[in-house]
């Protein structure tokens, strides 16, 4: 199964995701803001990130450009998660460098879809 970092500073969003996601099998990493996410695909490589967009200190658009900035991070699939889904959101995370965009409350079985797709 693949590995996975979650980057989202809600604690209940992100241990029922973290459970949801270990009981298919994959590797799950967490980091609580934007800053930390970055410095965690640099250091843990991950197969494929889901980036909150509202965290703290760096927000997940300004991370996901980092990531694409950098020579190691440049390649990791990003899925953009929000809950605030305002019209423009969507082609916002996409301008930003992320591979795909999903909404919270979390569809597990879309999500995965969307998650199989960019790890193939």
């Amino acid at each position: 199964m693949a590995r996975i970092l979650i980057v989202e500073d809600n604690e209940m969003n992100r241990d029922m995701l973290r459970r949801r996601l270990e009981r298919r099998g994959h590797e799950v990493l967490v980091a609580v803001d934007g800053a930390e996410g970055v410095a965690m695909v640099e250091r843990e490589r991950p197969d494929l990130v889901l980036m909150d967009i509202s965290l703290p200190v760096l927000d997940g658009l300004e991370a996901t450009r980092r990531l694409r900035a950098g020579e190691v991070t440049r390649t990791v699939p990003v899925i953009a998660l929000t809950a605030h889904a305002m019209e423009g959101d969507r082609q916002r995370a996409l301008d930003a460098g992320c591979d795909d965009y999903d909404t919270k409350p979390v569809d597990l079985p879309r999500l995965l879809a969307k998650m199989e797709a960019l790890l193939a």
